[in-house]
């Protein structure tokens, strides 16, 4: 990481070393887990990285890992542990043969971490919305704003039946409860303070997976940006407005160095060019 853009590409991922954060480009492709293919890619803010390491992988590999901190990254709050190791969206494994670089990249990272301990706050882009996912009982769908759930009459429960297609405000929440399609009774849960039914397929602030519906590329990044925006309600009710500091403008400009360089190698068009560099410059 000794400069901006530096590249290491391992299978299904490659990360890219900027001069604030690791930007990971997940691989599109059969093999790769469908979560990473869904989340494309990932911009991971050096500030919100606890820890790095490299071990030994596999059948001739080794695996760099960065380990968010606490309440740094929605989707990993939101998942609660319940990944299984090949849709982790923090491991890039490598060949066996690439292990002295990817020391390099540890220790580079290593250097320049600067938080540690439980994040104040989201520090990782939730999944952009809108998003919805079929479950098992019915659909569901979130805006930004309202998370909607509509039944299947196939099914949906009495209970929900009764209850009606429900509404729920961002206003309204004040937590997610995702627990894994891959596991007895997966379900999403909207928490709000109220006591709710112990059964999700009774609880119309729920819905529940089965097999073939929520699977985890779906019903995790729904779950974490639904996260993501009840904490970031809270945070603003609880922080006064102020104005958005300024950008560094060696930063800047490095970025846009950085960016021209991509443009000569052809690997932006000159639209593309033109319209981020507009953005980077808005920064300063």
């Amino acid at each position: 990481m000794s400069r901006m853009g530096d590249v290491l590409a391992g299978f299904h991922a490659a990360w890219e070393f900027e001069s604030d954060s690791v930007l990971i480009r997940y691989e599109r492709g059969l093999r790769t887990p469908k979560l990473l293919c869904a989340l494309g890619e990932r911009r991971i803010p050096l500030a919100a990285i606890g820890r790095v390491t490299l071990t030994a992988g596999k059948r001739g590999t080794v695996v760099l890992q960065a380990e968010p901190r606490p309440g740094a990254d929605p989707l990993m709050e939101a998942a609660a542990g319940q990944l299984k190791e090949a849709c982790d969206p923090y491991r890039l494994v490598l060949p066996a043969e690439r292990e002295t670089l990817a020391e390099y990249y540890a220790d580079e990272l290593r250097a320049r971490l600067t938080g540690s301990g439980p994040a104040e706050r989201f520090l990782v882009d939730a999944p952009q919305v809108p998003l919805s996912f079929k479950a098992y009982d019915g659909k569901a769908s979130f805006d930004g704003r309202t998370v909607r759930f509509r039944w299947f009459w196939t099914g949906a429960s009495s209970a929900k039946w009764k209850a009606g297609d429900q509404s729920f405000a961002v206003s309204e929440l004040s937590g997610v409860e995702w627990r894994s399609p891959e596991v007895f009774e997966g379900h999403l849960r909207l928490l709000s303070g109220e006591t709710a039914p112990a059964q999700a397929d009774q609880d119309p602030a729920a819905v529940v997976f089965g097999l073939g519906y929520g699977p985890v590329h779906e019903s995790l990044p729904f779950a974490a940006a639904v996260l993501s925006a009840v904490r970031g309600r809270v945070a603003v009710a609880a922080v006064p407005a102020t104005t958005a500091p300024r950008r560094d403008p060696a930063d800047i400009a490095e970025r846009i160095r950085h960016l021209g360089e991509l443009h000569r190698a052809g690997l932006v068009t000159d639209e593309e060019f033109s319209v981020k560099k507009a953005e980077l410059l808005a920064e300063l």
